[in-house]
């Protein structure tokens, strides 16, 4: 094989894990996401609070997001997470995250202290190094947003990165009807 050749075979297969990698990134929009009555929460490691059962938060309106705290696209949504919780909190949204780690070092509870601690976070962080709450909530995603109304029903799942304006708005409808 001459190295033309080798090289021409390197670019396609180059050019198909890309397209398979994009292929696998626009599956996110095709995952049907949980939705009725959100499943409970349960986790021996409470971080900032309790624990809290579904039945604990009937009439809130509750966040709960699955994150990790290496993942840079959960460190782009956090800023909004924070700011969410110091707008709405006294209005009755209870955020809670489950931290739900990807690497090795992020199943450590005194890493996920320290970085809570480092980062502010002053909601509820359950730890879910089992991943029973990830697939109670079938969940497929770091980060992903679940919204649930005051009846402890899912109505809105958010996927990734984005459309903070358009959550923020949903989260000013569910309080509005949580009134």
């Amino acid at each position: 094989m001459t190295r033309l050749q080798c090289c021409i075979r390197g670019v396609l297969a180059t050019g198909a894990l890309l397209v398979a990698g994009l292929t696998s990134l626009n599956s996110a929009a095709d995952v049907a996401p949980l939705s009725g009555a959100a499943p409970e929460i349960i986790s021996d490691t409470w971080l900032n609070s309790p624990p809290k059962t579904m039945a604990d938060l009937r009439g809130k309106v509750v966040l709960v997001e699955f994150w990790t705290f290496e993942c840079w696209n959960c460190h782009n949504v956090e800023p909004y997470i924070k700011q969410w919780h110091a707008r709405y909190a006294d209005q009755g949204l209870q955020i809670i995250t489950v931290h739900t780690p990807e690497f090795d070092r992020e199943r450590n509870a005194d890493n996920v202290r320290a970085y809570v601690k480092r980062a502010g976070i002053q909601y509820p962080v359950v730890l879910d190094n089992d991943f029973s709450n990830w697939n109670r909530y079938q969940n497929r995603f770091w980060p992903t947003l679940y919204l649930i109304d005051k009846r402890g029903n899912i109505r809105h799942v958010k996927i990734g990165e984005g459309d903070y304006a358009a959550t923020e708005k949903r989260i000013g409808r569910l309080l509005a009807e949580a009134q």
